[in-house]
């Protein structure tokens, strides 16, 4: 009997415990939901001039304007596409060689001194990520003036934080025999690195490389919108211009780039990793 009775009790106990999880994931459920009837209601419903949107009509008459392509627009389109190009890759290759001091102190079981040169790799990561590249290519417009020149700077600053937390990460959940084993025969810090570390790391930082010159090319796209060049430039002209055949052309090279950059990435990556 008491056998018995303890069981009961388990299982009631059980079917308590499940009952007040269903309770609770139901609750849980309910205020996702109310949140996100807050959050279009908000941002959407309330924030939305719908007297200015007009009639179903007039959105298809806009929608209209842009459905076509500029012909004698395309032989203008090939050298901001190279200049695009050349602004992503430029631009990765120098924010690889301005992360390295960031992907060395962000490592924490390589950084020198970990309670000051870690969180200051840390910061750099995260405040390269936290801007987005229009605004950076805004304060190196005012920098640099209108060109090239700042776009490259913004992508190089911009791909800092992903490349330099990806490689540091991948340094910190290394294998850890190699490195105490160069050590051990009294290996220096630069043979560890190049012996221990690199043959493992050198993979992942390839393809993140190669992922991040790839988003690049996206970035470098549209940053002609702030004067930094390339096709993000000539879709500004074609804006203010009115030219709608103008602003889809572009928009269609601008895939034909990103289109590209994938084929290239993928390449490269199953030739090198």
């Amino acid at each position: 009997m008491a056998v018995a009775d303890a069981t009961i009790r388990n299982v009631d106990r059980i079917i308590a415990a499940r009952a007040k999880t269903r309770t609770i994931r139901a609750l849980i459920y309910m205020v996702v939901l109310l949140l996100v009837v807050w959050s279009v209601k908000t941002t959407i419903v309330d924030d939305t001039d719908w007297e200015r949107m007009g009639s179903v009509g007039n959105v298809l008459h806009g929608v209209v304007q842009f459905l076509g392509i500029d012909w004698g627009l395309v032989p203008n389109l090939w050298q901001p596409a190279v200049e695009t190009i050349m602004v992503a890759t430029l631009g990765t290759l120098l924010g690889v060689m301005m992360c390295v001091p960031a992907i060395w102190f962000g490592a924490l079981n390589i950084t020198p001194y970990p309670p000051i040169t870690y969180p200051i790799a840390r910061l750099m990561m995260t405040l390269s990520r936290s801007i987005h590249e229009i605004v950076w290519a805004l304060f190196f417009v005012a920098a640099v003036g209108l060109g090239a020149l700042a776009g490259v700077l913004a992508i190089a600053v911009r791909s800092i934080g992903f490349i330099a937390k990806m490689t540091a990460e991948a340094i910190e959940d290394l294998d850890p025999k190699p490195v105490e084993a160069i050590r051990a025969v009294g290996g220096s810090d630069f043979q560890v690195f190049v012996y221990a570390i690199l043959p493992q790391i050198l993979p992942v930082m390839i393809g993140v490389i190669i992922f991040e010159w790839e988003i690049n090319i996206r970035r470098s796209s549209v940053l002609g919108l702030v004067g930094a060049g390339g096709l993000g430039l000539v879709f500004f002209r074609q804006l203010n211009t009115f030219n709608h055949p103008g602003v889809t052309t572009v928009i269609l090279a601008i895939l034909v780039l990103i289109l590209f950059g994938e084929v290239v990435s993928y390449y490269v990556r199953k030739a090198i990793i």
